[in-house]
C-alpha cells in the first residue's frame, strides 16, 4: 500500500494522527509545512495526503496543486462553511474539522484509498487529448472520453444512453469531429419532435405525386447527410413503420424515397441516443429487436449531473463563462451556500437544467457574486425520497422559506461542528430525519451518529401527530 503523507504544524496532533493511522496498518510520513512536504518527499510517492488548511507559510490547499493525481484530504480547527467549500472547489477530495472523531478520520481515509484505487483500475492513460467542448473529470466522464477517442475514427454505429439534458447531441458532435468525416455535413433529427406522420418523408425523402401535397420530388435529410454522419436522438421514439426501413438502410447502405420504385445509394455514418431502455421495448415489442442490435454495435453511457461529483462545480464555472459572453454581462462568482446548493441539488433536467439556472441567475443577479435566490432552483427537490417514519409535519412552503433562509445568511466564523448542531435543532421540527441528512450531506447514518455525539437525540412522532416525546 502507498503511505500517506500528513502535513500539520502542530505536533501533538500530527504524530497522534500517524500513531492512529499506523495502528491501522498505514505507513505514515510527516511534515510541518507545505516547504517541508515538498523539499522532503514527491508527493506523488503518496496514496494520500492529509493536510491542515492553516499552515506556516503557504497554506495547506496549495498541496492540491503540488500533488498532482495524488488526493488531499484537507482537515482544519477553522473550518468555515466558506474554507470547507473553497478547499473543495479547489480540488480538495474532502474535508474533515478538528477536532476530528477517529472513526470518522478513519472511514474516510479508507474510502478515498478505495476510490483513488479503482479509478485508478478503471482509468488507464485516455488515449488522445480532451475533447473540446465536453467538461469533466470523473471516472465516467473520462471512461466517456476515451471511448469517443476510440471510436470516432471507424465507420460503426454508434448508442449514446443518457438522461434527457445530459449532452447526448454534444457527443454525437465530438465522434463525428474526430472521425474522417469531419469536413462533410453533421445532419441532428429529434425523432420525437417530428409527427408520425411525416417522420418517414422527413428521413428518407419523397417522389413527386407519392401523396397528396407531395407537389414535387425532395430529398430526405439522409440524403443531405451523404458523406457525413447522421445523429438520430430519441430514437426510442421512431415508429416501427419508419424503423424497418431505418434497418435496411443500415444494412444496404441504400433508401428508397416514397413513391419511387429506385434506391439511392449514401454513404452516412449512423449515430442514435435515446433516454429509454430499448432492450425492455424490444421485448414489448416496441421497438426492432433486429434494429437495435444494428445501433448498438458500440454504446457511450453519459453518466446524470448528479452522479459527477465535482463535475458540477466546473461546469458551472464554464457555463458562467459562456453565458456572461452571450449575455454581455460581468462573469460572477459563486457564493458558499449557492455551490452547496449546486452541489446538492439532484437536477433532474442535467446539464440543460444547470445551464438554463445559470443564464437565469447571470440576468437576475446585480452584485458580483451569484445568490442562491438567483438560481431559482426548487430546493424541496434535493429530497425526492420519504421519511420512513412519517414524521413530516410543515408545509413545503414554510420548510423551504427557512432552508432559503438560513442558506442564504451564513455565519462566516461558524465551524463545520456549530453548522450541523445549529442546522439539526433550527430544522428538525419542520424537515424529516432524510431532508436533514440531504440538506446536511450526509446518509441517515451518519446524522444518527452526530446526534449522539452531540447529545441532540432525535424527537418521536407522537401518536396525535405531533412531536412530543424525544427518543
Amino acid at each position: 500500500m502507498k503511505s500517506i503523507l500528513v502535513v500539520e504544524d502542530e505536533a501533538v496532533i500530527r504524530s497522534a494522527l500517524k500513531r492512529l493511522l499506523e495502528r491501522n496498518d498505514y505507513s505514515v510520513q510527516e511534515a510541518g509545512s507545505v516547504a517541508e512536504a515538498t523539499n522532503k518527499f514527491r508527493l506523488s510517492d503518496f496514496g494520500l495526503v492529509i493536510s491542515d488548511l492553516r499552515l506556516p507559510g503557504a497554506p495547506g490547499t496549495d498541496l492540491i496543486r503540488l500533488a498532482g493525481n495524488t488526493p488531499v484530504l484537507i482537515m482544519t480547527s477553522y473550518a468555515s462553511l466558506r474554507s470547507a467549500v473553497d478547499s473543495m472547489k479547489m480540488g480538495a477530495v474532502d474535508y474533515i474539522a478538528k477536532p476530528f472523531d477517529h472513526d470518522d478520520m478513519l472511514n474516510a481515509v479508507k474510502r478515498i484509498i478505495a476510490q483513488t484505487k479503482a479509478d485508478n483500475e478503471q482509468q488507464p492513460v485516455a488515449a488522445g487529448s480532451p475533447i473540446d467542448g465536453i467538461v469533466g473529470r470523473c471516472s465516467a466522464m473520462t471512461q466517456l472520453q476515451k471511448g469517443i477517442h476510440k471510436v470516432a475514427p471507424t465507420d460503426s454505429t454508434v448508442l449514446i444512453l443518457g438522461e434527457t439534458g445530459t449532452g447526448k447531441e454534444l457527443v454525437a458532435k465530438a465522434v463525428h469531429g474526430e472521425s474522417r468525416r469531419a469536413a462533410k455535413p453533421i445532419v441532428c433529427v429529434n425523432c420525437a419532435a417530428i409527427p408520425e406522420t411525416l417522420i418517414e418523408s422527413e428521413l428518407f425523402g419523397y417522389e413527386k405525386g407519392a401523396f397528396t401535397g407531395a407537389n414535387t420530388n425532395r430529398s430526405g435529410l439522409i440524403e443531405a447527410a451523404d458523406g457525413g454522419t447522421l445523429f438520430l436522438d430519441e430514437i426510442g421514439e421512431l415508429p416501427l413503420e419508419a424503423q424497418a426501413r431505418l434497418l435496411r438502410f443500415i444494412q444496404e447502405g441504400e433508401i428508397r424515397r416514397i413513391g419511387s420504385t429506385e434506391s439511392i445509394k449514401v454513404d452516412v455514418r449512423l449515430i442514435s441516443a435515446t433516454h429509454r431502455d430499448l432492450q425492455t421495448l424490444s421485448a414489448q415489442q416496441k421497438f426492432r429487436q433486429d434494429l437495435f442490435y444494428r445501433i448498438n454495435v458500440f454504446s457511450l453511457k453519459l453518466p446524470p449531473l448528479r452522479e459527477r461529483g465535482k463535475d458540477v462545480l466546473d461546469l458551472a464555472d464554464t457555463i458562467i463563462t459562456k453565458k456572461a459572453l452571450l449575455l454581455n454581462v460581468r462573469s460572477k462568482a459563486l457564493a458558499p451556500e449557492t455551490i452547496q446548493a449546486i452541489m446538492t441539488y439532484s437536477w433532474p433536467g442535467n446539464v440543460r437544467e444547470l445551464e438554463n439556472a445559470i443564464e437565469r441567475a447571470l440576468i437576475m443577479c446585480d452584485s458580483d457574486t451569484l445568490g442562491l435566490e438567483h438560481l431559482g432552483i426548487d430546493l424541496q427537490l434535493i429530497d425526492t425520497e420519504s421519511d420512513d417514519d412519517g414524521s413530516n409535519d410543515g408545509s413545503a412552503q414554510t420548510r423551504g422559506r427557512k432552508v432559503s433562509q438560513f442558506a442564504t445568511e451564513p455565519n462566516e466564523d461558524l465551524s463545520l461542528e456549530d453548522y450541523f448542531q445549529h442546522f439539526i435543532l433550527e430544522h428538525q421540527d419542520t424537515m424529516s430525519e432524510t431532508e436533514l441528512a440531504q440538506k446536511l450531506g450526509v446518509s441517515r447514518k451518519c446524522l444518527w451518529e452526530r446526534r449522539q455525539r452531540f447529545g441532540i437525540p432525535r424527537k418521536k412522532a407522537s401518536s396525535n401527530g405531533g412531536q412530543s416525546k424525544l427518543a
